[in-house]
This record gives C-alpha cells, sequence and structure tokens, in this order.
C-alpha cells in the first residue's frame, strides 16, 4: 500500500469515526483537518526519502560516468606511453564503470519519474486538504448559525408557552395605566384648586372696595337727610 493509500485509509476511517460520534461539527471538522495535515506531514516525509535515494542514485551513476571517461584517459596515456598492459587494465576499469552506469541510467530514470509522479500526487492532496480546511471554515460558521437559530426558536417557543409572562406584562401594563391617570388627576385637581383659590382671593378686593363706595354714598345720604352735613 501506497504513502497516499495508507492517507486516504486513514483520513477516511476518521471521517467515519468522527461522523458517528458528531456531537460538536466544529470539534469534529478541526479535528479531521489536523489528522489530514498530520498525514501530509509523513507523506512528505516519503517523498523526501524518495527524493533523497533518487539523488543518491544520481550522484552514482555520474560518477560511474565520471570514472569510466577518467579510465579511458588513463589508456589512452598507457598507449601513448607503450604500456599495452596498463592500457588493456585502464580499459577493462572503464568497461566495468561504463556496464555499471548503464545498469544505473535506467533505474536512475525510473526513480526520476516515480519521484515527480509523487511531487505532483503531493501538491495535488496539499490542494485538497487546502480546500478541505476553506470548507471547514464555512461548514463551521453554517453550524454556528444553525445552532444559534435552534437557540433563538427554543427561546422565542419558551416565552410564547409561558402565557403567565405575558399575563404579567398585561396587568403590569394596565397597573402604570392607572397610576397615570391618577397622577394627571392629582395634577388637574391641583390646577383647580389654586385656580379657585386665586379667584377668591380677586373676588374680595373687588367686593371690599364696591362695599367700602357703597357704605361712604349711604352715610353723606344720610347726613344731608338728618342735617349733618351743614352743621359740620
Amino acid at each position: 500500500m501506497g504513502i497516499f493509500d495508507r492517507l486516504k485509509t486513514v483520513v477516511s476511517s476518521n471521517i467515519n469515526d468522527m461522523i458517528a460520534k458528531a456531537e460538536n461539527p466544529e470539534k469534529m471538522l478541526n479535528q479531521l483537518v489536523i489528522d489530514m495535515n498530520q498525514q501530509m506531514i509523513e507523506s512528505k516525509k516519503s517523498v523526501a526519502m524518495a527524493i533523497a535515494d533518487e539523488k543518491k542514485m544520481e550522484r552514482e551513476m555520474l560518477e560511474q560516468k565520471r570514472q569510466s571517461e577518467d579510465w579511458e584517459r588513463k589508456a589512452t596515456l598507457a598507449v601513448k606511453a607503450g604500456r599495452d598492459d596498463l592500457a588493456k587494465e585502464a580499459l577493462l576499469r572503464r568497461q566495468e564503470s561504463e556496464n555499471y552506469y548503464l545498469q544505473l541510467k535506467p533505474q536512475w530514470e525510473g526513480q526520476r519519474a516515480s519521484v515527480e509522479k509523487l511531487k505532483d500526487t503531493l501538491r495535488q492532496l496539499q490542494n485538497k486538504i487546502d480546500e478541505a480546511s476553506r470548507k471547514k471554515n464555512i461548514l463551521v460558521a453554517r453550524a454556528k448559525r444553525a445552532e444559534a437559530q435552534q437557540k433563538i426558536q427554543k427561546t422565542l417557543g419558551s416565552i410564547s408557552g409561558n402565557t403567565s409572562a405575558f399575563d404579567t406584562f398585561d396587568r403590569m401594563a394596565k397597573k402604570v395605566d392607572e397610576l397615570e391617570a391618577r397622577a394627571e388627576a392629582s395634577v388637574e385637581l391641583a390646577d383647580l384648586s389654586k385656580s379657585s383659590s386665586l379667584e377668591k382671593e380677586f373676588a374680595k378686593l373687588e367686593g371690599s372696595g364696591e362695599g367700602a363706595d357703597l357704605l361712604l354714598e349711604e352715610l353723606k345720604r344720610k347726613m344731608v337727610t338728618d342735617g349733618t352735613a351743614g352743621q359740620a
């Protein structure tokens, strides 16, 4: 089973387990993303090891190619020096290096192709995890909104079902109306009392002045009748 098959199996197992429990969608989704990222880290390690093997194989292959060329150079020098025995030995060594190089090359090419495929798959997997993370944020927001709506409906339902609370509000409203009416009546009565007292005061003033004039006129008439005015 490959590294990405293992990742798929682990993630699927986690999903099934958490969906079965699914008491807290936000917690479940956060844990799922954490698990996916953890598996991604492990997958990256495996890919890194495959890349390291490919680089090691490439270095070994290039080293054998370099040695092959170096032995061929030495064989040429030996021929020029008249040392055919050394030239033959160098050519045998060159052949060994060349054969090893030819064996390593297709293996390295296959490893390199596998590494490129793994890297491409890893990028795709990272994109899917990023997309899952974005979806997680959307789903968490939706879950919170749904939970809030449920709480609101529950509150409204409890209030609607509690008729005594509404009856209490109605009674309090009537009580306040009565208090306001009494207060307005008290103010109105106070204003009437003030107005009546003021009118009485003015009436006294007007009444006292007119009475004095009448008494004076009556006195004068009496004095004329009795002749008192002439004597004075």
